[in-house]
């Protein structure tokens, strides 16, 4: 099946009704004017006037930053998902040494850090697991605000052990507030590379937030740190036998790598599963950079194999955005859309085409195909 974004995004208004939400979701009609967004216009929301922002109602946040715009929409279910998590979690709690950060319990030992992303693409998670003896913390986001001092508090300043899943912005930017930090061997040349101006493009030429308001004083200050790359299968003990696998993935990124406890039976997957889009590699192009050829579809297929064949080891599944506390009976659906696509990539179900400044040049494509019952993978191909 073939479709357009119009298409799509009614299909999947459509699909939500067997996740509850089919009738807090708005599908906009792109092709006339009377879906159009009158700036004017607002709708009360428990008294309080509020603008929509296309087909997201806006959530309610007591974070110290505050959205401007994203460069895109989430889908309906991540936004559905996420509106009811942080305006009614009795879990969600907001500390005042990092005010950046909403802290949710979802384990006795397990943490989810919320952070809004400092550009246009989606909010994102870092997760903190205490074990008996030592800490470890799963990405740093951007560096807002104090995560090290934020940590220290939940964890009463135990030994913590930073880890990384993949170098991306919003994932690996706020490592130089530790002293070490480690990842797969294949990530280490693309996290060397960090420097201090990297945050630079988060404002316009005037020194104007571009996508989020925050205090640019709240940013780190960048300095060296230690970066350890470690091979796949390699095992942290947060004391006694509480053990978590570094398992790597390739696909999102050369390096990427998910997090396998062990002894909470989760299995931290970084950005190759998403509820929104499941970004995980090229049919037939690879990314430029060192182990660039990990980048490709079929060597994250082959690695979630491995993940299938081990899923009497994890009960769930913990991306670093959007949903999480996923079943681990996603995985072969995961398999059957990489195997769909690898088998014939010109069989997607949407495709979204953009194009740049340069007249001359074509479009750009990103091909999407659906997961059964969960969300899609983007994917990038090269037609002869």
């Amino acid at each position: 099946m073939k479709t357009n974004r119009r298409n799509f995004l009614q299909v999947l208004g459509a699909g939500t009704a067997g996740f509850g939400v089919a009738s807090a979701v708005w599908l906009p009609d792109w092709t006339s004017g009377k879906n159009n967004v009158d700036a004017s216009a607002s709708t009360m929301a428990g008294g309080i006037p509020v603008k929509r922002n296309n087909q997201m109602w806006p959530i309610k946040s007591e974070l110290k930053s505050r959205r401007i715009k994203f460069d895109s929409p989430q889908n309906q279910i991540s936004w559905a998902f996420m509106k009811e998590l942080r305006e009614h979690n009795k879990t969600r709690k907001i500390y005042d040494i990092d005010p950046y950060v909403e802290v949710y319990q979802f384990r006795d030992n397990l943490y989810g850090l919320f952070q809004e992303n400092c550009d246009g693409a989606g909010d994102f998670w870092m997760y903190l697991t205490i074990g008996p003896e030592k800490a470890m913390l799963i990405d740093t986001g951007f560096g807002l605000g104090d995560t090290k001092a934020l940590v220290d508090q939940l964890t009463g300043n135990m030994p913590l052990i930073v880890v990384n899943t993949h170098d991306h912005y919003d994932h690996a930017y706020g490592n130089c507030r530790f002293e070490k930090v480690y990842c797969h061997e294949y990530l280490v040349p693309y996290i060397e590379n960090q420097h201090a101006n990297m945050w630079d493009y988060l404002f316009d030429d005037y020194g104007n937030n571009i996508w989020l308001e925050f205090d640019r004083k709240d940013l780190p200050a960048f300095k060296k740190y230690e970066i350890v790359g470690v091979p796949d299968g390699y095992t942290f003990n947060l004391g006694g036998d509480y053990e978590v696998e570094l398992v790597f993935t390739g696909g999102h990124a050369a390096g990427h790598a998910g997090y396998l406890d062990r002894k909470g039976r989760i299995f931290f997957s970084g950005d190759n599963i998403c509820s929104d889009v499941s970004g995980c590699g090229s049919v037939n192009s690879t990314r430029p950079g060192p182990y660039a050829e990990n980048t490709a579809l079929k060597v994250y297929r082959d690695n979630v194999k491995r993940l299938v064949d081990r899923m009497d080891e994890y009960d769930y599944i913990f991306p670093m955005h959007f949903m999480n506390n996923i079943e681990n009976n996603l995985m072969p659906n995961i398999i059957e859309a990489c195997d769909a696509i690898l088998a014939n990539p010109e069989d997607y179900d949407y495709k979204v085409e953009k194009y740049g400044k340069d007249r001359s040049a074509g479009p750009s494509a990103r091909y999407f195909k659906f997961i059964k019952g969960f969300s899609v993978i983007g994917y990038g191909y090269r037609k002869a």
